[in-house]
């Protein structure tokens, strides 16, 4: 008997930490250990068919589905849409960093995707920001040139946390996905810094035995993100951070 084919390798694992560092008005941080989902969407039906553990666009241990990022429809046709607003020409490979569904239950903060032209050379990066209202917002830049360390500023657009106002600006960086991927986060207010948030974490086959093993060491992970940020807003509101209403939900659609 035959044994099948590999699975296409371009979709992974990556296991690391997730840091949040505020500095001002008071010094707070906090540091969890997650694994998050690298995903080629040419690559979603070949996963769901191969893998035991993952499902697309269904019920299972764990699972991507369209309804979770984007506006409702195809996430392919939402990219689409998002790119040619934008101005960017990215027709080739379209891959999301996330947190997957976990025994049905799932919340991003921020689910990034990393659009390829046709010769797969990186064209934009579309940072997804997800809130506890339910509300998304895309913010949708050009890549640059630089293959190893992309740079990106743009002015805050939609209301994340109670604790940080309108008048904030985002500086990211981002190491592109590899053996490692790295995803941080500086935030001003006011021309100030408030903020550094992080993720890292080093790159592991996508088999059904590294997400047994994923699903033993970070049982239920997916709740656990909504929990921690629950309770890092009751100890900042111990520590007397100044809270924001949450603004009306900003319209969905790229930076400007």
């Amino acid at each position: 008997m035959n044994s099948p084919p590999p699975l296409a390798t371009g979709s992974a694992l990556y296991e690391g930490w997730v840091m949040h560092r505020r500095i001002t008005p008071r010094h707070h941080r906090f540091k969890y250990r997650v694994f998050a989902m690298l995903l080629d969407l040419d690559e979603l039906l070949e996963l769901d068919r191969r893998l035991y553990l993952f499902a697309y666009n269904r019920g299972g241990l764990l699972s991507f589905q369209d309804r979770d990022h984007g506006d409702g429809r195809p996430v392919n046709v939402w990219l689409d849409d998002l790119l040619a607003k934008a101005g960017i020409s990215a027709g080739g490979r379209r891959r999301v960093l996330c947190y997957p569904r976990i025994m049905g239950y799932v919340f991003n903060p921020l689910s990034v995707w990393f659009c390829d032209d046709e010769r797969g050379a990186l064209k934009a990066i579309i940072y997804e920001v997800h809130n506890t209202y339910d509300e998304r917002h895309a913010y949708v830049l050009p890549a640059g040139s630089d293959e190893k360390l992309v740079r990106h500023g743009c002015p805050k657009q939609f209301y994340v946390s109670p604790f940080l106002s309108r008048d904030c600006r985002y500086h990211f960086r981002i190491r592109p996905p590899g053996a490692d991927i790295a995803v941080a986060i500086h935030e001003e207010e006011a021309g100030r810094p408030i903020l550094n948030a992080s993720f890292a974490g080093a790159r592991k086959a996508l088999t059904d035995g590294a997400l047994a093993r994923m699903l033993l060491r970070y049982p239920l992970m997916t709740l656990k993100v909504m929990v921690a940020i629950h309770y890092e807003a009751v100890r900042l509101m111990l520590k007397g951070v100044r809270r924001h209403p949450h603004a009306p939900k900003t319209i969905y659609g790229p930076a400007e």
